[in-house]
């Protein structure tokens, strides 16, 4: 299977412990903050990806680091994620996660290429027309070019 796709299917079972949870958005943080970790913070990248180092204890280092600031799920959705030795998918599945909530909030993102700044008014006639066009909500970025 490649990547993508099981990063698609853990960002879905993510989404869904999520809706338990009833906070989408604090479970995008969530899984944000993990994933940035995990490519910022050397040694923790090296320590999940070491295959020297056991799932079972790598599980309770987790553990012991982040049962008081994690929800219980949501730490062992991370659990199941070293156990099927996934834990380096962690950013394409938050990626996946924020394309699932987007779907789910009736959400899209639009690049939109102009040839001056737009000035506030221009910016929101521009995401209206989008939204109005699409029928959902427009996060918008601008390039000039």
């Amino acid at each position: 299977m490649r990547d993508v796709t099981i990063a698609r299917n853990y960002a879905e079972t993510l989404l869904e412990l999520a809706r338990r949870q009833g906070d989408l958005s604090a479970w995008a943080q969530l899984i944000d903050e993990v994933a940035d970790a995990v490519q910022s913070d050397r040694r923790l990248h090296l320590f999940l990806e070491s295959p020297r180092v056991a799932a079972s204890e790598k599980n309770r280092i987790l553990s012991r680091a982040f049962e008081s600031q994690l929800p219980r799920p949501f730490l062992r959705f991370l659990q199941a994620l070293v156990n099927h030795r996934r834990q380096m998918l962690l950013p394409q599945i938050a990626r996946e996660f924020h394309d699932l909530v987007d779907q789910v909030e009736g959400r899209m993102h639009a690049n939109v290429t102009v040839a001056r700044e737009p000035d506030d008014g221009e910016r929101r006639a521009v995401s209206a027309e989008l939204s109005r066009a699409y029928g959902k909500s427009i996060r918008r970025s601008s390039a000039v070019w």
